[in-house]
Order: structure tokens, then sequence, then C-alpha cells
């Protein structure tokens, strides 16, 4: 069922509004990364002086530029575990535009799904993009503690993420927090098995950038099988 959902996502991967989605998200993605550079740039000038005197050694000029600089290779691993969450966060502001698509194509006969309101879809995209960066920030102790396991652990963490909060979106549009909770549920290992399976190419520079609208078409997908059985 997995596979099959995962396999008419990527059958439809060239549609126009995919695409459309898929460019949204790369410039804000951009956009956000170069703000979060840009603040801490500023504040590691602000916090630093531009000089300062050790005993016997005398006046160090230039400190705080070159700290700001030595932070910038910092600054580039963070964004590559940071990437996920912000990715799909992002995605999750179109979410609806990817799910439309593939249930015009797929499932015209349910007709439109009811579209959620903006303010709506922006508090869900915050809170999940706040959940997906703070779990992930605390998992880089666990990627440090047990390193052999990382990939299993980035794994496992965002599969659980990604599945949980991607499918409640999708679900959302036809049967209400209520109903959607419900079914998520019900169906929560196989929903964590596909978000699992989603961001194993996460890792995967510039690959990941399209793998939140391939989630989003894929559990659109599985939503519709899921709800097809008794």
């Amino acid at each position: 069922m997995i596979f099959a959902s995962f396999s008419a996502a990527l059958a439809q991967l060239s549609d126009s509004r995919f695409m459309a989605v898929f460019a949204k998200g790369v410039g804000l993605n951009l956009a956000l990364l170069i703000g979060v550079y840009a603040c801490v740039f500023w504040l590691l000038g602000w916090l630093i002086p531009d000089s300062f005197t050790l005993p016997w050694i005398g006046t160090i000029e230039w400190v705080d530029t070159l700290v700001s600089w030595a932070s910038v290779p910092l600054m580039m691993i963070l964004s590559i575990f940071l990437m996920v969450p912000v990715a799909s966060a992002v995605t999750g502001l179109f979410l609806d535009d990817v799910a439309d698509a593939v249930e015009d194509k797929h499932y015209a006969h349910l007709g439109p799904a009811p579209r959620i309101s903006l303010s709506e879809t922006v508090r869900d995209s915050l809170s999940f993009l706040g959940l997906l960066v703070m779990a992930n920030l605390f998992a880089l102790i666990l990627y440090v503690l047990f390193l052999p396991f990382a990939p299993l652990i980035f794994w496992a963490l965002n599969g659980f993420l990604l599945g949980r909060e991607y499918f409640q979106l999708i679900a959302i549009r036809r049967l209400g927090r209520k109903g959607a909770k419900q079914l998520r549920k019900r169906h929560g290992f196989t929903i964590w098995l596909a978000g699992g399976l989603m961001a194993i190419p996460l890792s995967i520079p510039l690959v990941n950038l399209l793998i939140p609208i391939m989630g989003a078409a894929t559990f659109t997908h599985l939503f519709h099988k899921l709800t097809a059985q008794p």
C-alpha cells in the first residue's frame, strides 16, 4: 500500500502544481536560511567586542569578524539538519495545493475537499516547524552519544513526526480534526513506516527539497487507501 502510494505520487511529480509548490518552497527556504545567517552574524558582532587585551599577549583585534566568519561552517552543518524541518514545514503551507492536484487526477469522483483557512494553515505549519526544530536539535545530542546509530535515529524520529503531521493535515481536509486523529491512531504503525521511508532520502542534499512534496502526495494516496478499507 505504501509503495503503491509512493509510485503514484512519483508518476505525478512533473505536475505543474507540484513544481509551483517546489519553487515556492525553495524560495522560502533560502530566504529563511539567509535570514538566520544574518541574525547569527549580527548577534555575534553585538556580543563579541572588536578587540580585547590578554596578559602577556597584548591587544587582539578583529575578534568579532573572525568569530562571525568561523561560525559559517557551523551554520552550514546545522542547516543540513535544519533544512529537513524547514522544508517540511514550508511545504505544509502549500499542502492543500499538492493534495488537490492528486485528488483532481485520481479521486475526482469525491469532489473538492474543503480548504483549510489560511490562519489555521499558518498556525499548524508554525507549530509543526517548532516541534521539528526542537526535536532535531535535541536529537543532535543523541547523534553524538550514539554515533553509529545516528542515521537510524534521524530516520525514526523524523519519520514519526513527518508521518504523523502530514497524514493528520491530509486527513483533516476530509474528516475534520477529530476524525483525522482517530484514523491516525488506528493506523499509527503504517503511517510511521511511510514517514520513515520518506525520511530516508531527506538526508540527501537537494533531493530533500522534493521529498516533502512527494510526502504530501504519497500520504494523500495512503489516506484514501486506508479510508477505503473496512
